[in-house]
């Protein structure tokens, strides 16, 4: 069955799964960029990297950047949701951060702990696996780090 363009989340038929998509955001993406935002493949959903940061904010301090952390696990709940799923399903966590770009006014620790502090407010206990890799730079400038994560789905969905 079709669904309407303006609807979300949708769902494309893959092999072995399905491509999500959350939002109208996200389908410029995957129209334009042509990445899938999170792709179904058996029983596990992998969510491509979520970028925090400024995006020409000015405050660029400890604080202000657990708002645009937050604002990405937002947007990776949202993601999650589309599938049913939440945080408590995530498996493994990649972050991939710029310790010493234009995004971030502190050190690698006030950087660290500011985003840690964000992940335990939407992921408590039991801890998901988690790996955090420093980078020289995102595909976005001002970002700052860029989150990816799978989650166990279950058993796939029947076909939409």
């Amino acid at each position: 069955m079709a669904q309407p363009t303006d609807s979300y989340p949708r769902q494309i038929p893959a092999p072995g799964g399905e491509v999500v998509i959350p939002s109208a955001g996200a389908q410029r993406a995957y129209d334009q960029v042509k990445y899938a935002p999170a792709r179904r493949a058996g029983d596990f959903l992998f969510i491509s990297g979520v970028i925090a940061g400024p995006r020409g904010q000015a405050d660029r301090g400890p604080e202000a950047f657990k708002g645009y952390v937050r604002r990405a696990f937002q947007s990776i709940e949202a993601t999650l949701k589309a599938e049913g799923l939440t945080f408590a399903d995530v498996t493994m966590v990649n972050t991939f951060h710029v310790w010493n770009g234009p995004g971030f006014d502190g050190s690698r620790d006030e950087q660290f702990a500011a985003f840690s502090a964000v992940k335990d407010e939407f992921m408590p206990p039991p801890h998901p696996a988690w790996t955090a890799v420093g980078t020289t730079g995102l595909l976005v400038d001002e970002g700052v780090v860029e989150i990816q994560m799978i989650a166990y789905a279950g058993k796939p969905k029947p076909p939409r």
